[in-house]
């Protein structure tokens, strides 16, 4: 891209998720329009659930996104919990009443994707999204970016962010195409409605449920209409990586055959499970290179077991709205100053969620008891202040 000042960068955003539109909102609310091209022909994200911590939270209520999904999110006041597998004995539990907002100025919440996906949105001027747009190549040779799609049409930017997700052309095209890898951990996921789903899963609770090889996660969303359930267990020869694919139930109460009747009376409830394979990259070292860079899972895919997949989505998006208006007259030193901001952070992040797929399925046994132990020990929200307690902006003044 051609040196020197750019008073309005042209500035799109490849890929339409969370993280995608996150960055179109932040970057409105610095005065710098972008463009999302999104390759679906609709935005919609499928049924399932995540976790909203009080580090995201902050940031979509300084965005204006809160006010839209108040109504719709379950605020977690009882808190979370671990249970052991065969019997449900509580291992650790923790009251979220008033603790987290004591501690990091917002509470936890529970949201179906879609909410979150809408209230995003919503902060997005009208026009700025484009569907059906797929990117195909990217040209970086010339003075601008040239974006094509698939459709046979193009675009050109003068920054190009790539938030098109673990298997990106973007991340492909500046660094090189290599597939991500299998994990050998495989994934279910269901959304019970509550009027199927017992009494202990309707609890504003967020319930981890560890054994063996395998765990389990509930909680109440969309305003306790349903209940998201989100199992993980060994793939074996499972490859398959869409949000799409689909399980039976039997193969489901198969995995957690053994385990206490009243999960398993949960996942009978739960009908025709979705089933994907977990995809794993190292983490790079570099995300940008001249005026294009990396977002979310583009940049850092990493495993759900901290629930902060979609938070540092968002925080990518608020750090780099931020970097790139504090340095209009040099686009790409704004991205380096944003990369060495979030790259400490989202690896040490990735490190963290590996590791937990290990204490999570240890077989029982003397490592097991120490563990619970452990549990029944720790504070988990103060233990976990570096990522719940993280000044955003605090970290890019100090820039």
């Amino acid at each position: 891209m051609a040196a020197g000042t750019i008073a309005k960068p042209r500035i799109a955003i490849l890929g339409g998720g969370i993280g995608g539109l996150a960055t179109a909102a932040f970057l409105h609310c610095q005065g710098l329009p972008a463009t999302v091209y999104e390759q679906a022909p609709r935005l919609a994200e499928v049924g399932a659930g995540l976790v909203i911590a009080p580090n995201a939270g902050r940031q979509l209520r300084k965005l204006g996104a809160f006010e839209y999904l108040r109504e719709r999110v379950v605020r977690l006041d009882t808190g979370w919990e671990f249970r052991r597998w065969e019997d449900g004995r509580v291992l650790s539990a923790e009251n979220l009443q008033t603790a987290c907002w004591d501690l990091y100025g917002e509470h936890t919440y529970t949201a179906h994707r879609a909410d979150l996906l809408a209230a995003i949105r919503s902060r997005v001027p009208a026009g700025r999204v484009e569907l059906g747009r797929k990117c195909v190549d990217l040209d970086t040779t010339g003075d601008t970016y040239r974006i094509r799609f698939a459709d046979g049409r193009s675009a050109e930017a003068d920054i190009v962010i790539g938030a098109d997700g673990v298997h990106s052309t973007v991340r492909g095209t500046v660094f090189g195409k290599a597939p991500a890898t299998y994990s050998n951990m495989c994934a279910f996921r269901a959304l019970v409605p509550a009027g199927r789903a017992p009494d202990f899963a309707r609890r504003p609770t967020q319930t981890l449920w560890i054994g063996p090889g395998h765990h389990l996660v509930h909680y109440p969303v969309s305003a306790g209409e349903y209940v998201n359930l989100v199992a993980f267990a060994p793939a074996g020869d499972y490859t398959v990586e869409s949000w799409t694919a689909t399980a039976t139930d039997e193969e489901f109460l198969a995995e957690f055959a053994g385990w206490d009747r009243r999960l398993t009376g949960l996942i009978r409830a739960a009908g025709t499970p979705g089933r994907w394979a977990l995809l794993d990259r190292a983490p790079l070292t570099r995300w940008s290179d001249g005026g294009v860079t990396l977002l979310g899972d583009a940049a850092h895919p990493m495993f759900p077991f901290f629930a902060q997949g979609a938070a540092q989505a968002i925080e990518d998006a608020a750090v780099l709205a931020g970097c790139l208006a504090g340095d209009l007259d040099d686009p790409a030193a704004a991205l380096r100053r944003y990369e060495q901001l979030r790259i400490p952070r989202t690896t040490r992040l990735q490190a963290v969620s590996h590791g937990r797929s290990h204490v999570n399925h240890l077989p029982d046994g003397p490592e097991q008891q120490a563990r619970d132990a452990a549990f029944a020990q720790q504070d988990p929200l103060v233990a976990n202040e570096w990522i719940y307690g993280y000044d955003l902006d605090a970290a890019v003044a100090r820039g």
